[in-house]
């Protein structure tokens, strides 16, 4: 296994590395003014010129796999990756290069299940970063860890389907520039196979019967621009042919949609766990207590190697687990994504909660980052599967497979 990123990533390490010194640190103040200045929910005018530079400068749309033909930049998942990760490192860098979620998901499933005129009339604004979208799957009054208890009602009406029900973390649903939802809900009452019963289908956001409630906080955190939104359909009507792939085709769109997005989440998992390292490190060397530095007490150097170690593995898992997506598909590499998806999250979640001890009080509050980085990765450990969900699975496969070597 050759652990040296290509030539062809190292020049995009290298261009990106340089635009977030230039362009994306330096404003990282800027965004938060805007944001908490103006209508929380309308993009920043920073966050639009930084989009506009990146897009110029060709770095767009870099997450779509290499498999997706001529709409895709020609990157396999290994060397989306490693930019991945960098993006990480700020909240709204991914967004500066049109390759935040829920939008690489969404715009994924375009690519792959929609038809030439859902393509023209949401894909192609998608890539060019003029709208916004949300996925809609959880519900508030049903656990959809387990997907199969969606019950969100899609019935056909003639050359229509007609929807209700409500639906909550529909992440990006509070932005102003979020114009299609893809919803998943229930089109087989009465079949008999549990999992073709859900169907995915398109919503316009300014569809008659579609209303975002409210927005949802994460420790208290709003997330704008992009929020989290409680969203109702009460007899919302749309054109049959919004239907994606057709009906009874969820849960198969569901695990194309999720294999990648996964991937992506451990990479900027570990893009934030590398910077609170560095702060760690930048506090440990400046700080004195007890006559010496902190990086002098035992405890500290512990926290700061523990957090390296645990950096590196999560990295080399998932590095892993992409190079196996791209020679055998999500399907091959399921064991390997639950695994990053158990094992990133939290790893990050203890190296942040380590730079907030050694922090002291600064850690907790408005004046770091860190503080909103552990209640945005704290969310991850229930996005796109729970824990428990990933273990479960996880679990069951590697039962069968070593209790049973025989049948390999």
């Amino acid at each position: 296994m050759d652990f040296e990123y290509s030539e062809k990533v190292q020049g995009l390490r290298a261009q990106l590395l340089d635009f977030m010194d230039k362009h994306v640190y330096p404003n990282e103040a800027l965004f938060e003014q805007q944001v908490a200045e103006g209508n929380p929910w309308e993009p920043p005018a920073i966050l639009e010129e930084l989009k506009a530079k990146a897009k110029a400068a060709g770095m767009w749309n870099w997450f779509l796999p290499k498999s997706y033909g001529e709409l895709s930049p020609g990157l396999t998942n290994l060397e989306y990756a490693p930019l991945a990760e960098i993006m990480g490192r700020v909240g709204f860098a991914p967004e500066v290069f049109n390759c935040s979620a829920p939008d690489t998901g969404n715009m994924e499933v375009l690519a792959k299940y929609g038809s030439p005129e859902q393509q023209q009339q949401w894909l192609e604004p998608l890539m060019n970063g003029e709208i916004r979208s949300a996925f809609c799957m959880t519900e508030p009054d049903h656990a959809c860890s387990d997907a199969t208890n969606v019950q969100m009602s899609i019935v056909r009406d003639g050359d229509d389907y007609v929807i209700n029900g409500r639906k909550w973390w529909s992440s990006g649903a509070m932005n102003t520039h979020c114009k299609i939802l893809i919803v998943m809900g229930k089109t087989g009452e009465d079949d008999s196979d549990r999992y073709t019963q859900q169907s995915m289908i398109l919503v316009p956001v300014d569809t008659a019967g579609v209303r975002v409630e409210r927005s949802l906080t994460v420790f208290g955190y709003n997330d704008a621009p992009e929020g989290h939104a409680a969203v109702s359909f009460n007899n919302v009507r749309v054109s049959a042919s919004n239907m994606l792939l057709g009906e009874g085709r969820g849960f198969e769109i569901a695990q194309g949609r999720l294999g990648p997005g996964r991937i992506h989440h451990c990479m900027r998992c570990i893009g934030v766990a590398t910077r609170s390292l560095e702060e760690m490190c930048h506090r440990a060397e400046r700080r004195y207590t007890f006559g010496k530095k902190l990086s002098q007490h035992q405890s500290v150097r512990e926290d700061i190697a523990k957090s390296a170690c645990e950096i590196e593995q999560a990295r080399l898992m998932t590095l892993r687990a992409a190079a196996k997506m791209d020679s055998e598909g999500a399907k091959g590499a399921q064991d390997l994504i639950a695994m990053i998806k158990i094992v990133a999250p939290s790893m990050t979640l203890r190296v942040i909660d380590r730079a907030i001890q050694i922090h002291g009080g600064a850690g907790v509050c408005q004046d770091f980052q860190l503080a909103r980085r552990y209640a945005g990765v704290r969310t991850l450990r229930l996005a796109d599967g729970p824990d428990q969900v990933h273990m479960m699975q996880l679990g069951r496969n590697v039962a069968r497979r070593l209790g049973h070597p025989d049948q390999e």
